[in-house]
């Protein structure tokens, strides 16, 4: 698809992956940002310009994708991952619950542990942190592991997820709620990992942390072209 296409069919994103070279370099990316995965192959990603205007990101939204795509993206951060032989995988919500069921599936486990920012009666406000997201400003929230299933993870080699990696302060909040409950992560995967900012964060609580980090591709910040559109500003 072009981006005219995209323009005029916005729910057309996250539906099909593209052979490599399909999009080629641009002067300005102007509807959306071409992502390359690890087989060169190529995912449309929509540009969402910033509050400021003089910014851009692209954007991934993981529920929203096609099950080929899900999928798709699943089986690349279960390949990544093995070579960390995880026992089993955590998901944080919203959105990285779906992706994180898709790489168990994928890594051959019979089932996931989520996370969860709905607090039910038998929740402990003690095993729990506060959340926030980057794509929810001003919207705090706490995060929850139900304590019923908390057992799964004990002795076990912990893979958490979420569908993006941006600031960091979303993982950050998994890490800290999986602290509390005595369980340290082998490590860390998204989908996307969005700029370069979350590694600071993530050093900062753990200088391991970083290291330890996956994702299916990387996107970078955008600045405003010269001639118009976006260009990457820095990975």
């Amino acid at each position: 698809m072009t981006q005219a296409d995209f323009q005029n069919h916005l729910s057309a994103f996250w539906q099909e992956i593209a052979p490599a070279g399909t999009h080629a370099p641009q002067d300005g990316h102007q509807v959306f940002y071409p992502a390359q995965l690890p087989d060169g192959r190529q995912l449309a990603l929509p540009i969402r310009v910033l509050s400021c205007g003089e910014k851009a990101l692209a954007s991934l939204i993981v529920n929203q994708a096609s099950f080929d795509v899900g999928d798709t993206l699943a089986t690349a951060l279960a390949e990544k991952a093995s070579m960390f032989k995880p026992d089993i995988v955590v998901g944080l919500p919203t959105l990285g619950l779906s992706l994180a069921a898709q790489v168990a599936r994928a890594l051959g486990h019979s089932r996931y542990v989520p996370l969860s920012t709905s607090r039910k009666f038998w929740y402990s406000e003690d095993r729990s942190v506060a959340s926030r997201s980057v794509t929810s400003p001003g919207q705090e929230k706490r995060l929850y592991a139900d304590p019923r299933i908390l057992p799964l993870l004990n002795d076990k080699r912990v893979f958490l997820i979420d569908d993006v990696i941006s600031t960091g302060s979303s993982i950050l909040s998994g890490l800290r709620l999986l602290k509390l409950c005595g369980i340290e992560p082998v490590a860390i995967g998204a989908a996307m990992l969005q700029t370069t900012h979350w590694q600071s964060a993530l050093a900062e609580e753990d200088p391991t942390l970083p290291e330890r980090v996956i994702g299916v591709f990387r996107t970078p910040a955008l600045a405003p072209a010269p001639n118009g559109g976006w260009l990457p500003e820095t990975l």
